[in-house]
């Protein structure tokens, strides 16, 4: 029985090279992000003299081309520091990687082992990462820029002590230099920074706004042409592709994804073409996965906030609520869960990002000399609500 899967799979694929729908692939032509990347390649450009640019945030919500962007121009770079000879070397890390960035130690870790340098993952006083870091760095005249992607993950997790040492290592050495490249899916990420940090950092920003649904439908039909084989999309297909993904925030990376899954659907059924209903399918599917990942990965105060949610959302009975109910209830569980708990305003900062994320809808309104603020709806599927309440209760213990 297998065998007869099997062989099928092997005859009768429509994907001709499916990796080109993966969000780390890295077309030869970027589409409609020209402008932000010579506005970073600009800014980075000094370094081909090894002269530091300056420190460079890039903000936007998932899926609006940051990351592919910066490792095109990262690229191109060093293609450049290799032909003429310049000792530039550029470091990219993933904050939102468990293992890799959960701590300030495993973070210097994973510079020290780009770098060539070994640590045991733990055991080690974390000022000793920081000497090995600079006696590497030292060893030879050189510019090091650092590419933290999803830096906001990252100070969520272990607080803005990373990029305050970060920004002073300057002064430890003597012919080298380090820039840093943030990228993060928070518009107000500097905002909430140390003063002491934001005045370090003297950053160039650069917003990248969420594509519309034309735009999608161009980036897709690049991608389909490299990925499927010739007559396997059916029509409107790529439409409605993009119009999924243009109203939840612009998101490219979800828009490939949806094409990606619905291929894979269909390849199941042993079709060979790519219907709508493809489509529908696949966002059924991919709306419940990301919704459970964004659930386990988010940090213990995020949780905390959406299991506030939740329960408000029951409690109301599917009517609006507000900020101060969330807050109300969130108290209660950081005492159940022994949990330190944050300020109201660092509350409704997450109640942001939640409705930037899609797991709720909000509004602003005015309440007179009361001063604004916001009603509150669940937008997760309630098929899913149970299931994501669960998710939250196991890992809090409340």
């Amino acid at each position: 029985m297998l065998d007869e899967i099997f062989d099928n799979f092997s005859k009768n694929s429509i994907f001709k090279n499916k990796r080109t729908l993966q969000a780390n692939y890295t077309p030869e032509v970027i589409r409609h992000r020209e402008s932000e990347i010579k506005q970073i390649a600009s800014i980075l450009a000094p370094s081909l003299r090894l002269e530091k640019p300056s420190n460079l945030f890039l903000y936007g919500v998932t899926g609006t081309g940051k990351t592919l962007s910066v490792k095109y121009v990262v690229s191109q770079l060093l293609e450049k520091a290799k032909t003429g000879g310049f000792n530039l070397r550029i470091i990219y890390i993933n904050c939102k990687l468990k293992k890799v960035a959960d701590t300030e130690y495993r973070i210097l870790a994973e510079l020290l082992s780009a770098l060539g340098k070994k640590v045991p993952e733990t055991g080690l006083p974390t000022d000793s990462l920081y000497k090995q870091f600079i006696e590497i760095v030292n060893e030879e005249d050189q510019l090091l820029i650092l590419v933290l992607d999803e830096i906001d993950q990252a100070v969520d997790k272990i607080g803005d002590s990373l990029l305050y040492n970060l920004t002073r290592l300057d002064s430890s050495l003597k012919g080298s230099q380090i820039s840093l490249v943030g990228i993060s899916n928070r518009l107000t990420f500097v905002d909430t920074l140390d003063p002491r940090i934001k005045s370090s950092l003297s950053e160039e920003q650069i917003v990248f706004h969420p594509y519309d649904a034309v735009q999608l439908k161009d980036i897709l039909t690049q991608r389909a042409t490299e990925a499927f084989k010739e007559g396997v999309i059916g029509d409107g297909v790529l439409d409605k592709c993009a119009a999924y993904a243009a109203s939840e925030h612009g998101d490219a990376r979800r828009a490939l994804d949806l094409l990606r899954v619905a291929g894979e659907i269909a390849e199941r059924e042993g079709g060979n073409v790519l219907e709508m209903k493809h489509i529908d399918q696949s966002e059924q599917k991919i709306e419940k996965d990301s919704v459970l990942d964004i659930v386990k990965s988010q940090p213990k105060q995020f949780q905390l906030t959406l299991l506030s949610i939740i329960e408000n959302a029951r409690n109301y009975n599917g009517t609006a609520f507000y900020t101060g109910d969330v807050f109300e209830k969130y108290s209660s569980f950081c005492q159940e869960a022994r949990a330190k708990q944050i300020t109201q305003r660092r509350i409704s900062d997450i109640i942001g990002e939640f409705d930037m994320l899609g797991l709720i809808t909000t509004k602003v309104i005015s309440r007179g000399r009361g001063g604004k603020t916001r009603e509150i709806r669940l937008a997760i599927n309630k098929s899913l609500v149970e299931k994501v309440e669960g998710i939250l209760r196991d890992n809090l213990s409340v």
